[in-house]
């Protein structure tokens, strides 16, 4: 890794992107205030816990795995409905997201890091898309390579058309299917809307604040991500950071021993039943288990660690 530091800096902030974080934030309090005290409807609901669903597939087994780590291959039309399922969070692209995290595994707690820990909660959190970006994040991000993602014409037609489909997919049809299948008043579909994008968006932030935090480091307890149980069930197995970021090419993401919590992981082994997910990259457990050994903090929450030695 090249040396990059954490050094003071002024902020800048970016008033437009404050002005929007505030308007949504506000949106989904009151989306949640109508879930609570108006009568919105079950089927209202349940289509936004799935649109959840999708979203967390399209990042996490999609944007994150697939996309940006290469840990496995998908055909057309598995890339297609996860880029479609990214759009359902209105997280950017997905040429932008993967940028981003690229630069987070080769960087990580620098100021080349776009979400640096080292500058505090809520920076790392959500405070870093609300300032411009430090020179050195502009800097090194001219030297990764992206030519894979905008040589993929799934993403490039996303990319040129994202402000339409988010628009589309994140708003104005979870918003009009209620009103118009079920007469859901289009107050309480919008603003409910509005709730899962936020919190959705939440739940994934977590990743770079609360998991570089809370919880335990099982395979490299010298540095900042760490395994957070909670975080992996919200977000369908992505809080096990600190084995990502010792073997991030593992399409499983996963803690050893634990897959049964992991859903975008069986997302991609139905996918790869089905055949359209294959050339599955992992790490055996004979190389796990040495590294949690080695370098690990002695946290064995699934109990693999002993039961294999005692065996």
């Amino acid at each position: 890794m090249e040396e990059v530091q954490t050094k003071p800096r002024e902020y800048f902030i970016v008033y437009p992107m404050v002005l929007i974080m505030t308007y949504w934030h506000i949106g989904a309090m009151y989306g949640l205030y109508l879930l609570c005290f108006n009568s919105v409807k079950w089927a209202t609901l349940l289509l936004n816990f799935l649109l959840y669903v999708a979203t967390c597939w399209g990042i996490g087994a999609g944007t994150h795995r697939l996309f940006c780590h290469r840990a496995y291959k998908a055909n057309y039309p598995l890339q297609v409905l996860l880029m479609l399922f990214h759009t359902f969070g209105c997280q950017s692209t997905v040429i932008n997201w993967a940028r981003d995290h690229r630069l987070h595994h080769k960087y990580t707690d620098t100021d080349a890091d776009p979400y640096n820990s080292k500058r505090g909660f809520f920076y790392s959190h959500i405070g870093w898309l609300l300032v411009k970006k430090h020179p050195e994040l502009i800097e090194k991000g001219k030297t990764i390579d992206l030519s894979d993602l905008y040589e993929n014409p799934v993403l490039s037609f996303q990319k040129k058309y994202y402000v339409a489909l988010s628009l589309l997919l994140a708003f104005i049809l979870p918003s009009l299917i209620p009103v118009i299948f079920w007469q859901e008043a289009l107050i309480n579909s919008y603003h409910l809307s509005l709730a899962r994008i936020v919190i959705g968006s939440h739940f994934v932030f977590s990743i770079n604040s609360v998991a570089h935090i809370f919880g335990n480091k099982p395979y490299d307890k010298d540095i900042s991500p760490t395994t957070n149980v909670t975080l992996s069930v919200l977000t369908f197995g992505e809080g096990y950071h600190n084995y990502h970021h010792v073997f991030p090419f593992d399409y499983r993401t996963s803690e050893f021993g634990n897959n049964y919590l992991n859903f975008s992981t069986k997302f991609i082994d139905f996918c790869a039943w089905i055949g359209w997910a294959y050339d599955l990259k992992h790490v055996s457990d004979d190389i796990i288990e040495k590294r949690a050994k080695k370098t690990g903090d002695g946290s064995d929450l699934w109990g693999r660690v002993q039961t294999k030695t005692k065996g």
